[in-house]
């Protein structure tokens, strides 16, 4: 037998996963900033509710990842995290407006693996259900800004709106039949190109004339002004036009940039209005760290009801690790903050060890009997800050020795020094 991952899949070790969870909490931390409470469902559904016609539409499901169990119901691995919070609401449809919440969790796709991408990978999503207005796009991308500066990345940020993009399909002679063909064409412009785009416009039988129309329309160069009122001599009375100022304009008094991309499609069928994606300046990671937008008609439609407009984003945390890790060097190995070594005082290190924990300390001790080099080694191999050194000599004068790892420097203190020195000296450690 081969021992082999999954193609696709990955295993993070300790100093890895360590990075991951700090990512991961800081995300947690700004989402609940701006009201966001937690949800989890389960990583798989009936495979009828993702393949509803309302859900993620026939590209994504080519990537689902379906199976049977021992009763022969259908199901099939969650592709998202967008659909399974359609179904809750649709579940529980007595949930108190707005509906304001984030969900982390594993979702897969069998699809083409590539740097930066992989099939079980995790989504963090925040969602508001409830909201028609353009306040609620605006808080999302607020958000977004607030989480990448707490992660010290720089990130930018592109908008569109789907009922723009329809209207300038329909302007450029796209049969209304064959839009959703156009919008998943150009949504493999960033990924492959505009060749790419062309010849996947031919393959859905798109005449040239019409085809030489929508690359211009993607083309579409300037400041966010000037796009807009190249857009107006378009299309007249659009109300994707009228979406993007009023976002635009509640984004300036948030203090938000964001760019105007006419070519962002979003290849999910389930997006109405707002599409939103993030790159990162500066970084190896060219794909979008961060996606999502306006779905006003899922969650109604697995209702039969029409008053459950939805707005949301999902942070990739794979690729964001990958854009931090590449800047960063991944020294911590644990999770521990102090290392005891006990010389001939096993029994009284493992007493002040609990007294350690009992003050939210992270401490781990030799249980292995080394000697105090072979400590000394083993703590700085796992990059762990302090090693506390407790002797019998040091025992009689009621002191321990502690010994920073950075520095060098050793310091003897009484038991109630070192808590409140620990405590201020770990404050700062270990943030993403």
């Amino acid at each position: 037998m081969t021992l082999q991952l999954p193609k696709g899949t990955r295993d993070f070790k300790p100093e890895e996963a360590i990075v991951r969870n700090k990512i991961l909490n800081t995300l947690k931390r700004v989402f609940e900033l701006y009201g966001y409470s937690p949800l989890e469902t389960p990583i798989f559904e009936k495979y009828e509710i993702l393949a509803s016609k309302y859900a993620g539409g026939s590209e994504i499901l080519k990537e689902t990842f379906k199976f049977k169990d021992q009763g022969q119901r259908e199901l099939g691995l969650r592709y998202d995290l967008t659909v399974p919070l359609a179904r809750f609401i649709g579940m529980n449809s007595s949930t108190k407006m707005p509906f304001k919440r984030y969900h982390v969790g594993e979702v897969f796709r069998d699809g083409p693996v590539e740097k930066a991408r992989y099939r079980q990978f995790t989504q963090c999503d925040v969602d508001i259900v409830g909201i028609k207005t353009m306040s609620a796009d605006a808080e999302i991308i607020a958000l977004i800004k607030r989480a990448f500066k707490e992660l010290g990345m720089m990130p930018i940020i592109k908008i569109n709106n789907r009922k723009l993009l329809n209207d300038l399909l329909l302007a450029a002679g796209i049969d209304k039949s064959k839009i959703e063909d156009a919008i998943l064409a150009i949504d493999k412009l960033d990924k492959f190109g505009l060749e790419a785009v062309k010849k996947e416009l031919k393959c859905k039988k798109i005449d040239d004339k019409t085809i030489s129309k929508i690359i211009q329309i993607i083309n579409i160069k300037g400041s966010n002004k000037e796009k807009i009122d190249k857009i107006k001599k378009a299309i007249k009375n659009s109300d994707g036009i009228n979406e993007i100022e009023e976002l635009l304009y509640l984004l300036g008094i948030l203090n938000v940039d964001a760019e105007l991309d006419v070519s962002l499609a979003r290849g999910l069928a389930y997006y109405t209005s707002t599409v939103i994606e993030i790159y990162l300046k500066n970084s190896n990671v060219k794909s979008a760290v961060c996606g999502g937008g306006r779905y006003d008609n899922m969650i109604g439609s697995f209702l039969g009801k029409e008053n459950y407009p939805a707005v949301g984003i999902s942070f990739g945390l794979d690729r964001i690790y990958d854009a931090y890790s590449e800047k960063k060097e991944m020294r911590q190995k644990t999770v521990t903050k102090v290392y005891i070594a006990p010389i001939n005082t096993f029994k009284e290190s493992l007493k002040i060890a609990e007294e350690l924990r009992n003050e939210n300390i992270e401490v781990d001790i030799d249980l292995a009997g080394k000697g105090p080099s072979k400590n000394l080694e083993y703590a700085n191999k796992l990059g762990i800050p302090f090693v506390l050194f407790i002797g019998e000599e040091e025992l009689k004068q009621g002191k321990v020795k502690l010994k920073d790892m950075t520095s060098g420097k050793e310091q003897l203190m009484r038991a109630e020094e070192l808590v409140l020195f620990l405590q201020e000296n770990l404050k700062d450690h270990f943030l993403p």
